[in-house]
């Protein structure tokens, strides 16, 4: 079992990321490519895929946590099974209780596998701490962790990128802005009171995350009559992580970190049962 390597695989709604892990969870390799469900756009990151996986030797298997719907899915398992004929992969879905983590969902396999993997890996990395965890990306989600390692729910709202978008799409004056265009506004503006409209769309929006995650932290903190870690991961930490006017822990691979516990104990359970 020591020479066993694990490939790991976060699809989410903007991007696919992938690492190749010993079985200790040490990252031996990965990368990351957008994915813009068009067919020129998704045929040259399967091609980057493909080059930089040619490289790597065959791994245990692979785990798979997806977000991004069946289409995705099925592209990735089609990527996998070129490059190793026949290796097991396995899609994970939060279950009730893995790991050290217990789901107080009220249907546990209604939560997404990005956040059960983010929970997992929270929970192993800040062992006896209550965490508030913030995933940055299409969409903002905000997860309430006990030390013990109980979850006991979150919240979703929509992420700093689509709230610009949904406003330039529904507004017949303000601009569509990306998140490129609007960290371009940003840099150009030197008050948080902007004196042009992509700049008060772009900081808008970065100062609502920002509000909503410390709101969240005060609040939990308050029902809880205890210290929580706040933990920040995701495409757009960065930006949102620099409004965030509270004391905070970047976590910028909570998916791979989560689906790395799963396999490993997946592993040990395989062992432990081969030897008895």
């Amino acid at each position: 079992m020591s020479g066993m390597r694990f490939l790991l695989i976060d699809a989410g709604n903007s991007r696919i990321k992938w690492s190749l892990v010993d079985v200790r969870g040490t990252p031996i390799d990965g990368g990351a490519f957008a994915h813009e469900h068009d067919i020129g756009a998704d045929a040259a990151s399967d091609g980057a895929l493909r080059a930089a996986w040619a490289e790597l030797g065959t791994p245990a298997s692979a785990w798979m946590s997806n977000v991004a719907g069946a289409v995705v899915e099925a592209r990735i398992r089609r990527l996998i099974n070129t490059r190793w004929p026949g290796l097991a992969c396995t899609v994970v879905h939060a279950q009730a209780r893995q790991c050290g983590v217990v789901n107080g969902y009220a249907e546990p396999e209604k939560l997404g596998s990005d956040r059960w993997c983010g929970l997992i890996a929270a929970h192993t990395a800040y062992p006896g701490e209550n965490v508030l965890i913030a995933m940055l990306g299409t969409a903002t989600t905000l997860e309430a962790l006990r030390a013990d390692g109980t979850f006991t729910g979150g919240l979703i709202v929509p992420g700093w990128s689509l709230m610009m978008r949904s406003l330039g799409s529904h507004t017949a004056n303000l601009p569509t802005l990306d998140a490129d265009a609007a960290r371009r506004a940003i840099d150009s503006t030197s008050s948080r009171f902007a004196t042009d409209t992509a700049g008060a769309l772009s900081t808008g929006c970065l100062l609502a995350q920002a509000s909503l995650i410390e709101r969240a932290w005060r609040d939990l903190q308050a029902d809880w009559n205890a210290d929580v870690r706040l933990v920040l991961g995701g495409g757009v930490a960065g930006e949102i992580a620099g409004a965030v006017a509270l004391v905070h822990t970047r976590h910028d691979s909570l998916v791979l970190s989560g689906l790395s516990h799963i396999a490993r104990e997946a592993a040990d359970g395989i062992a432990f049962t081969s030897t008895n």
